[in-house]
């Protein structure tokens, strides 16, 4: 099945950026409108980014002009670039399709604090 590995996330001083990748194993990828969802202590998981198969992007409002997602289908794998990096964007982020129909993987932890 597919299984999607997330990667890239650690511990950054707000301000700071980080860039997340999302390897995707399996076929079919380039069809899939694929999106990085976060998930803070105590809150429901909040879709962030998603790229559709053509490209085209949306972003919630939160993250808007500081997070950049991208995908590379010949590499199988989705991209987000952070910056500005503030304490509330502490979180684990996942990646997934849009909707979110696989299964959940491990996410990758950022941690935004001084």
């Amino acid at each position: 099945q597919v299984q999607l590995v997330e990667s890239g996330g650690g511990l950054v001083q707000p301000g700071g950026s980080l860039r997340l990748s999302c390897a995707a194993t399996g076929s079919g990828f380039d069809s899939y409108t694929m999106a990085w969802y976060r998930q803070a202590p105590g809150k429901q998981r909040e879709l962030v980014a998603r790229i559709g198969r053509g490209g085209s992007t949306n972003y919630a409002d939160s993250v808007k002009d500081r997070f950049t997602i991208s995908r590379d289908n010949v590499k199988s794998t989705v991209y987000l670039q952070i910056n500005s990096l503030k304490p509330e964007d502490t979180a684990v982020y996942y990646c997934n399709k849009w909707p979110p129909v696989m299964n959940w993987g491990q996410g990758t932890q950022v941690t935004v604090s001084s």
